[in-house]
């Protein structure tokens, strides 16, 4: 029997840069995952993979696995909330994906002023 504790991985997790929500820094939140000692940690900031690149660099520092994700709110067509959905890239072509859905998301959002 071993004291190691069983695989763990933290698939919804929002930093600084989902605003009024996250209040940590991305690598923070990696270095609190690898100090828990966590196997994964995925970033889901709200439409947006604005800090995947330093918690990225952060989680090769700790020798953790990073996962791409993002958190997107999908609305009705009278603009009235309706689900959110994480989204996880599994490769470079599931980051492009991800990538193109938000640019399309934002583009449709109503624009304020």
């Amino acid at each position: 029997m071993t004291d190691a504790p069983p695989p763990f991985a933290e698939l919804y997790c929002r930093s600084n840069y989902t605003f009024l929500v996250g209040a940590s820094e991305p690598e923070e939140l990696v270095e609190r995952a690898a100090a828990k000692l966590y196997t994964a940690i995925a970033l889901t900031d709200e439409c947006s993979v604005s800090g995947v690149v330093r918690a990225h660099l952060a989680a090769r520092e700790c020798g953790i696995h990073f996962i791409v994700g993002s958190e997107i709110l999908l609305t009705t067509a009278g603009g009235h909330p309706h689900a959110r959905i994480v989204f996880l890239a599994q490769d470079r072509r599931g980051y492009g994906n991800l990538s193109e859905a938000i640019t399309l998301a934002r583009r449709r959002a109503e624009k304020s002023r």
